[in-house]
Formats: C-alpha cells, structure tokens, sequence
C-alpha cells in the first residue's frame, strides 16, 4: 500500500457461515453413509430378529461398532467445521477506490475484481432458516466474460446485504458521473465552434410519443414524473399475505440489526386477493402435475383392467365368471382414476398454496433508475435491475389468462449464472433471463403497469404487420401434421395396432387373442387422444395466423406470436445484436420468410422468430434495422 493510502476495511461474513455451512456439509455426509450401510444394517437386523442368540453372542461387537461410529461421526464433524472456520477465515470483501474484491482460498487463493462500472444488478435471497437468523445470500451480477457468471457473497446480515447493496451502487454512480463529465467537457471543448442546429437527425420521429419525454430528462427524473399519475391508483393494492410479510420484512432476525433507510420509490404496487389466488390456482406447475396425475391415471387404470380379466381357460370354464370379472375390472379402473384424480387435485392445490406462499409479499416497485421486485413468505427473494439493462417487456397469456382476459407482465433481462465463490452453488432459481413483474393482471391495465413502472418503454409501436396469407395453410400442415404430437400418436398407434392384429392372425395364439380384448379399446382411446390433439392444433394454428404479426416504430419493435397461448415481446431498436431472415424451400415456394432479431437477454442471448412474413415486409424489416446517421 502507498505511502498516505489507507488500507481498505475488510468485511466478512456473518459466523453462521462456520455451523450452519458446516452443519449442511455435515448432513450430506451423514446422509450418504447412512444410505450406505443400510443394506447391511437391515440385514443384520433381520439375522438378530430370526436368532436372537446372535445378538447376544455379538453384543460386544455390536457395541464397539457403535462406539466407532460416534467417534467417526464426530470426527468427521469437527473436520466438516474445522474446513469451514478455514474457507471464513479467509473470506472477505472490500471495497477498494475503483473496484469492489472478494478474497477467498485457503491452499489456492483467489481475488475477484469487479470494477463499480460493472456492477448490473445486487440481488438477494433467504431460505426459511436464513430469515429465522436474519441472514440472505448476494448475488452480483456483472454479466461479464464469456461464462456470464454472478458473485456470491453468503450469509450476510439483511442490514450488511443492504449496506453492500448501496455502496455498490453509489460508487458505481459516482464513477459513471465523472465519467459523464468527462465526455461533456471533451465534447463541450470538441464543439465550441459548431453552428448552431446540429441537432439529432429525424427529429419528427423523435417527437413521438414517450420519446421527447425520455430525451428530454434522465431516467430517473422521467420515471418519477411519468409513474407519479399511477402510483395512488395502484398503491391501494394488498392481500392477506401482505400483513405476515410486513411482520416477517419487520423482523430482524436473531443477528441482524436495524436495517438502512432507503430512497423512498416512485411507483410500487402489489397484488390483490384475486390476483394472488389467481396466480397460484394457474400457474403452469400446476397444470403440468395435474396432467402427470391424469396419465399415471391412464396407466394405472389399463394395468388394473390387465390384471384383473381372466385368461382363455377361465373363460371357456365359465362366462358367467368372466362378465363378473369384467365388471370387477371396470370398477377397480374406476376406483384407480378416482383415486388418482383426486390425488391430482390435492397435488394442484398443494401447488397452488406453494405458489401462493412463493408470491406472497409481493412487490414491484420503481425506485430511481432501477425497478426491483421481492416476494416470498417463507422463502424470501429480493431481484434489482437496472432500466439501460432491460431488453424487453414481455406481455405472455395463456390459454386459461386469455379466457379471462388476464396476463403475464415480465422484464427479459441479461441474466447470468451464479459463480462458484461462497457458498449456495449452482443456477440462479427462477426463469433465466426473466423477472416478473406481475404475474396475474387484466389485459387492459397492462399500459399502466408498464407506463409506471418503466415508461421507457411505453412508447411502443402500433399499426402491426401481420404474416402473409398463405400462413394460414402453412401452420396448419405445420402444426396439425408435421409438428402435430397427436398426428404422430395416431400414426405410431396404429402402426402398433395392426402388428399386434397380424400377429394374433399369423399364430392363432389365444393369449394373444385374449390381450387385444384390452388392446383394441386402449387404442381406440390413443386413437381418440390424437384425434383431440389435432383439433387443438388446428385451432391453434387458426388463431397463431391471425394474431401473430410484428411492428415498428423509430425506437421499439414488437413481435407478437399468437395461439391457444400468446406472447407479446417488445424491445428496443439499439438492444437488437444483430437481425436475420431465413427461407427454407417450402417458404421460397410459398414468398414467405422468417424474422429473427437476437437480443441480449438470458444467459446467451434471446432470438425472437416471427415465421412466414411476406418477402416484402422482411426486405422492409431488413431496411429499418439498417444503421442511421
């Protein structure tokens, strides 16, 4: 350190991270060898059970084994916290003048730089025991280097993860601010001899809309100004969970202290009773599990019909017992898909209250140039984005929202994977590259909702281009045959079908004669199956023609894609990477192409594809993406 430069402060992290951590690894361990040694344990158990002779012959043994499994248990305990108190020991933070480092290693030591400049998003999350203690893990996100990795800093206080959270995020504006200077006095001195009227080119396409507003004023001043007319009309807005995550927000914890008073936000808004029992009854986890439960249904239900039909020699020995039987069978496949069906309906609501718990406390608000979204009742998650960060707003229903005239509102996001530093390994939770901002909400307050909440961009564009007509054949064959799963259903059904019949027919076996008594009506079932999922293609594919469309304006593109479900996407101009169309032979023939437009949100990036626009309108497309002066 130079002579005068005072040695930064070091910062480590709260001392759960030794017996909680340690407790953790301790579990897994214990766990695996008990998984290990069951086999034999049992079976040593069964031999005393048999003879109890041998207990008393190896009680000595028996004991000594268990004394040596204390010991080894206890061993492997104080080395699991011994190796923890080490990686603490040498885990630490500081924040140096231009650059926040992470310390850690203890034979291979390690230092992450992470320039203030850098610094994306601070985000955070607390499992059950985690909010018990008052603590949460950070995550940093730089979205830097080829692996786009996060940073990780665990078991900080809830006030320590705050206090980190602002000191970032104030070096980091105070770095971007004296480098705005900068470029103001190079271009100040640069232009002192420039005529005047050297404004933007097109300034009629600057005057729309949402556009001479955003130029005109900073983001953070343009958000307040903008979200002040919304923020009373949504800030009424609250549930039944509100009051326990207020209550659990309001706890600090065991080890935590009083929390940092913050920039008070611009706009926020919750969600109401009915959009959070929506939200938790329709979510697509819940349908999935409830169609799993349906299928184990099927299944069980051809199994038991299978099980209970009696053979050929039963039969020609007495029908009478054969048609009590098959009524025996028809009622114990009832019973199974009743039962399975109602183990699907507790399974959804189980879901459902899980969802329910999972978005209780939830907020989004606008706080400066940011927009931040926590939730959580048991788990607590707390999600910064910065608004220059924002790729696109994603506006999503579907089927069950479209009937109710509902939506989806998220942020894509450049997302990035949490890095192997600290500790809680692995992929950030949630949608990658997403952050919903509001899960359950009427289509018709979607504008108000985006327009308070990020007004950058409200300005979107209207007058939408659709696909070409010809679109309309094209998805039908694409959907309902080519990429149809219940044509192919169909098909492999009754390839199925008819080697079994020219089997029975070919050797006039009777066991085989007996079995299509059962396989006939099941695959007359597939055959029904694959029937319904045609017609829902179709219909699908109907409904994707004449809704799915694309358009522009001076600043944004907006790619919708329509259907059973439908997503609208809407990003700006300048965070396109790079566009393309593509033709594959069939579209040559029919003078359609396909529009793709890849943006930097995820982890990767993000293509949105519009199929089968007429060749004009891409060439148009193709133009407006053209570089302007």
């Amino acid at each position: 350190m130079a002579d005068g430069q005072q040695e930064p402060q070091r910062y480590k992290p709260h001392h759960a991270f030794i017996w909680l951590g340690g407790l953790r690894t301790l579990f897994v361990v214990l766990w695996v060898m008990v998984i290990s040694a069951f086999s034999g344990l049992a079976a040593l158990v069964a031999e005393i059970a048999e003879d109890p002779a041998i207990g008393r012959e190896m009680g000595l043994v028996v004991a000594i084994a268990i004394g040596a499994a204390v010991l080894v248990v206890l061993a492997i305990a104080a080395l699991c916290f011994f190796m923890r108190w080490l990686q603490w020991k040498h885990f630490w933070y500081e924040f140096d003048p231009s650059e926040f480092s992470i310390y850690s290693g203890v034979i291979s030591k390690k230092r992450t730089h992470v320039p203030y400049g850098r610094v994306q998003s601070v985000d955070q999350k607390a499992s059950l025991i985690q909010r018990i203690l008052g603590l949460c893990v950070v995550s940093i996100d730089t979205a830097g280097g080829a692996s786009n990795k996060a940073i990780t800093v665990p078991y900080l206080k809830k006030s320590q993860a705050e206090d980190l959270r602002q000191q970032l995020y104030m070096r980091k504006a105070q770095i971007m601010a004296q480098a705005a200077g900068q470029r103001t006095a190079g271009a100040a001195a640069a232009g002192a001899g420039a005529p005047a009227g050297g404004g933007v080119a097109n300034d009629a396409w600057q005057g729309q809309p949402g556009a001479a507003g955003a130029a005109a004023m900073g983001g953070g001043a343009y958000a307040g100004a903008v979200a002040g007319a919304y923020t009373s009309a949504q800030g009424g807005e609250g549930n039944v969970l509100d009051a326990a995550s207020n209550i659990a927000a309001q706890m600090t914890g065991v080890f935590d202290g009083p929390s940092f008073a913050q920039q008070p936000p611009s706009y926020e808004y919750g969600l109401s009773n009915k959009q959070l029992v929506f939200t938790g009854l329709f979510n697509n986890t819940s349908f999935v599990l409830v169609l799993l439960g349906i299928l184990a249904a099927c299944g069980q239900l051809i199994e038991g019909i299978a099980d209970v039909i009696p053979s050929s020699e039963m039969l020609l020995e007495s029908a009478v017992e054969g048609a009590i039987a098959r009524e025996g069978a028809l009622m114990a496949g009832g019973m199974a898909l009743a039962t399975f069906l109602v183990i699907g309906l507790v399974v959804w609501a189980l879901s459902a209250v899980g969802t329910m718990l999972a978005f209780g406390g939830f907020k989004a608000r606008r706080r400066g140039d940011r927009i931040e979204v926590e939730r959580g009742i048991l788990q607590h998650s707390f999600q910064g984005v910065a608004v220059d960060r924002v790729q696109s707003v994603i506006i999503s229903q579907t089927l069950i929202r479209r009937l109710m005239g509902y939506c989806e509102i998220s942020l894509g996001k450049i997302d990035a994977m949490e890095s192997n530093s600290g500790d809680d390994k692995g992929s950030k939770s949630g949608q990658a590259g997403k952050v919903v901002v509001h899960p359950f909400v009427k289509k018709s307050e979607c504008a108000q909702v985006i327009a308070g909440l990020i007004p950058e961009f409200a300005d979107m564009p209207t007058g939408a281009t659709p696909v070409a007509p010809v679109a309309l054949r094209r998805a039908i064959l694409r959907r309902t045959l080519w990429q149809g799963p219940g044509f192919w259903l169909i098909v492999a059904t009754a390839l199925f079908h008819v080697a079994v019949h020219v089997a029975a027919v070919v050797s006039q076996d009777p066991e085989l004669w007996d079995m299509l008594t059962i396989f006939d009506p099941v695959c007359g079932f597939l055959y029904a199956v694959g029937v319904v999922c045609m017609i829902a293609n179709c219909i699908g594919a109907i409904m994707w023609a004449r809704e799915s469309s694309f358009a522009v304006n001076r600043r944004f593109m907006q790619v919708s894609n329509g259907g059973l479900s439908r997503e609208s996407i809407s990003f700006p101009r300048q965070k396109i990477q790079f566009g393309s169309t593509r033709t594959n032979p069939f579209q040559r023939m029919a003078g359609t192409a396909t529009l793709r437009a890849t943006i930097a949100a995820g982890v990767g990036g993000t293509t949105i594809a519009l199929i089968d626009v007429t060749e004009e309108d891409a060439t148009r497309w193709l133009q407006w993406l053209e570089p302007r002066k």
